[in-house]
Parts: C-alpha cells; sequence; structure tokens
C-alpha cells in the first residue's frame, strides 16, 4: 500500500514536473525602420516601445553620432544607447556604415541579457551594391541557461539580384544557429519577390499581410518577422501598428517558443 501510495505520488509530481518543462515561452518582439530619428524624438519613440511591453526589439535607420542636416535635433545623439536607456532594456548596435560625422546602421534592444552579438556584413557587389548592409545576432538568454537567436537586419533597396545574396549569406549564418532564431528587419522587397518567396521559404512568416511604407498612405510590405524552426514556433498574435512616427510602419509578433 504504502509502495502503491509513494510510486503515485512520484508519477504524479513527475508528469508535472514534464509539463512544466513543456510550457511554452511566451515572446513579444517588434521591428521597427525608425528612418534616422527624422519624423520623431527619441523620446517619443521612446515612450511607443514601452507601451508595447516588448521582449526584443529590431531596429533599422539607427544613427549613432551623426550630423545630418536634415534632423538637427538628433545632432550627436547615440540612439541605441539613449533608447536602451529610455526604455531599460538592453542595447546592441551594429555599425554598417560612416555617415555624416558618425556612424549609420542597425541595432537590438533586449528585456533579457545578450550571452553574445556579432555584426556580420552582407555581399555587396560592385555593380549593384548601393550601401553596405548587415545583420546583427543576439544570443538572448531568458531563462536560465535557456536562449534563442534573435537577428535585426536592413536589406539593400537598390537591387533585387543583391538582396537575394544577401538573403542567401543571412540564411548560412542564421539557419545553422544552435538554438531556435528570430530574424525581423526591413527586406526592402515585397511579399512576391524571389528574395522573399524562395529566399525565405524555410522559415516560417510571423508578418501580417498589412503594408507597412510608406507610413502616411502604406501601399507595399517590406518590413518582415521571420522564425525557425517552424515546429519550434507557434505564432499567436501578428500587429501592423499604425504609428507614424518613422516612414515605416512598425510591426510586432506574440509567439510561444516550444
Amino acid at each position: 500500500m504504502k509502495y502503491t501510495l509513494w510510486a503515485g505520488l512520484f508519477l504524479w509530481f513527475g508528469m508535472n514536473s514534464s509539463h512544466a518543462q513543456e510550457t511554452p515561452v511566451r515572446l513579444k518582439v517588434l521591428c521597427y525602420n525608425l528612418r534616422f530619428g527624422e519624423l520623431a524624438s527619441l523620446e517619443e519613440l521612446a515612450s511607443f516601445i514601452l507601451e508595447q511591453k516588448p521582449d526584443a526589439v529590431a531596429l533599422q535607420e539607427v544613427d549613432c553620432r551623426t550630423y545630418r542636416d536634415r534632423t538637427p535635433r538628433q545632432h550627436g545623439k547615440d540612439f541605441i544607447t539613449e533608447l536602451g536607456f529610455r526604455t531599460g532594456m538592453f542595447a546592441a548596435y551594429g555599425k554598417t556604415i560612416p555617415y555624416a560625422g558618425g556612424y549609420y546602421g542597425i541595432g537590438i534592444l533586449s528585456r533579457y541579457p545578450m550571452a553574445s552579438v556579432e555584426r556580420i556584413y552582407l555581399p555587396k557587389s560592385e555593380e549593384h551594391g548601393k550601401e553596405q548592409r548587415a545583420v546583427l545576432v543576439a544570443d538572448i538568454e531568458y531563462r536560465e541557461g535557456k536562449y534563442f537567436t534573435f537577428a535585426c537586419t536592413h536589406l539593400d533597396y537598390t537591387d533585387t539580384e543583391e538582396r537575394q545574396a544577401q538573403v542567401k549569406k543571412m540564411n548560412e549564418v542564421l539557419l545553422s544557429r544552435p538554438y531556435p532564431v528570430i530574424v525581423a528587419g526591413d527586406f526592402n522587397a515585397r511579399p512576391h519577390s524571389t528574395e522573399i518567396s524562395k529566399g525565405m521559404s524555410a522559415w516560417k512568416t510571423l508578418s501580417g499581410k498589412e503594408p507597412t511604407s510608406p507610413a502616411d498612405k502604406p501601399v507595399s510590405r517590406i518590413d518582415y518577422i521571420f522564425c525557425y524552426p517552424e515546429d519550434r514556433w507557434n505564432s499567436v498574435e501578428v500587429v501592423t501598428y499604425q504609428v507614424r512616427l518613422s516612414d515605416h510602419l512598425p510591426i510586432g509578433a506574440v509567439v510561444e517558443l516550444k
């Protein structure tokens, strides 16, 4: 009788412990092209991010210590550091080109510590490449000893062949990662383009169908959130925010990591 009772208790605790381990982790991610702060202050951008309470944010067109004639109120500001401070999030920056006395690039904000961060340049051809582009990759520790990879990118805006080469390189970098991956960014390509329809075919799309650019009268979806592998992620919600602090609309997704 005692043996049966203890065996039953052991089985019950074991099943519940296993169930707890298998409970999906819910994450909220955002993606936003900031247009180098031309249309909004960093305070306004930080306030929007704070309102959404995200776990990870991918940001494009992020200036650092630039002096653009078009944005005098942003002169000398380190966007990603200030946004990190104002949101209380960890921040990482990936410079892509020197510009206007400072730098221009991409950034990541994370609620959780980043165990590693790497900026990887994407291909730029002499024939078609306009600017150097990159993917910024962070391994985020969302629980003690548990990680997912979060990547931010901003692809070339001039040529589909250039973007196809960049997507190919990005896949080589991200599909071999040891952790489940989310990549978000401004791909400068519509859903039917080769770089999206074929180049990102291994990924699960976490974006809606609404256009994201230009923000005042959106006609094209060029901003995306993708995850890999598909069987590790459940899509809970996708959002295109009607917020006009940039020339892009921000997008978001709530996902469960199994």
